[in-house]
């Protein structure tokens, strides 16, 4: 439980710095109001391996507990740096070739519905991916079967200068990707991003957005501890409910920390 008294604050890290382009503000969970994109260790590392793989049109497989920021770091990336290049691919559940067919027509807004023969589908892609070069992100990408790999592999394989996919999974789908024998020589890297540490949180939230600046480094730490685990995702929802309760007016204080922490239920992870 939170305590009235100030803990100690945790060790001091170097500030976090704010990315020269901020993230548009629906890639923050829940679109959160005020948050401002910091450059975290993931952010940093997404931003050198993306850079990498677009250069190379290879692939680039990223992996990470839920809520470390995956997904935000590459498409933030992406739109920042590479605006005419990316390609967000939402398969959902259980997708095969078609889905994969018909989510690249649309991405790269090719005219009227998708072809039903394949044939005409993929030369209408092949044609427009090889005008310049791409980035495509699959989330969930361990969730896709063997035959989504293989039409991505044909794409790629078929190209000129190849492509650029990144495969974004969960924590335990990183051997799913690595049990696919096509990457192994197409992948430009493995990178898995890590939560914040204990260390790095006051200095995180202080950059994240204006609400934690009044709270003490010792209350953000226990915050984390009890709640949070790292996940920006997780700070992102306490800082929702936080902006919800006190419609921005009142500053968070011990009390109001522990009524959060009640509301929001912690036994599942966002």
């Amino acid at each position: 439980m939170l305590t009235a008294t100030t803990p100690p604050a945790p060790a001091a890290t170097e500030p976090f710095t704010l990315a020269d382009q901020p993230a548009v503000q629906e890639l923050h969970f829940l679109s959160l109001a005020g948050a401002r994109t910091v450059m975290t260790p993931g952010l940093t590392d997404v931003g050198r391996a993306l850079a990498d793989a677009h250069q190379k049109q290879r692939f680039l497989c990223i992996s990470g507990d839920a809520g470390v920021g995956k997904t935000f770091a590459v498409h933030t990336t992406a739109l920042t740096r590479f605006p005419d290049a990316h390609l967000l691919l939402r398969l959902g559940a259980r997708p095969g070739p078609a889905d994969l067919r018909a989510h690249l027509h649309y991405a790269l807004t090719l005219k009227g519905d998708p072809p039903r023969d394949p044939a005409v589908a993929d030369s209408l892609i092949r044609r427009a991916l090889a005008t310049r070069p791409r980035i495509g992100a699959v989330d969930e990408a361990d969730r896709m079967p063997d035959s989504c790999f293989e039409y991505l592999r044909f794409l790629h394989d078929d190209l000129p200068s190849g492509l650029c996919v990144v495969l974004i999974a969960g924590q335990g789908g990183e051997r799913a990707l690595r049990a696919q024998q096509m990457l192994h020589s197409r992948n430009a890297a493995w990178l898995t991003l890590q939560p914040l540490t204990l260390d790095q949180v006051p200095q995180a939230m202080l950059a994240l957005h204006p609400l934690w600046h009044t709270v003490a480094p010792g209350h953000l730490a226990m915050l984390d501890g009890h709640f949070a685990h790292g996940s920006l995702r997780r700070w992102a929802l306490l800082t929702h409910h936080i902006q919800q309760i006190t419609a921005g007016t009142a500053r968070p204080g011990p009390g109001l920390l522990r009524q959060v922490i009640r509301r929001i239920d912690t036994s599942r992870r966002p």
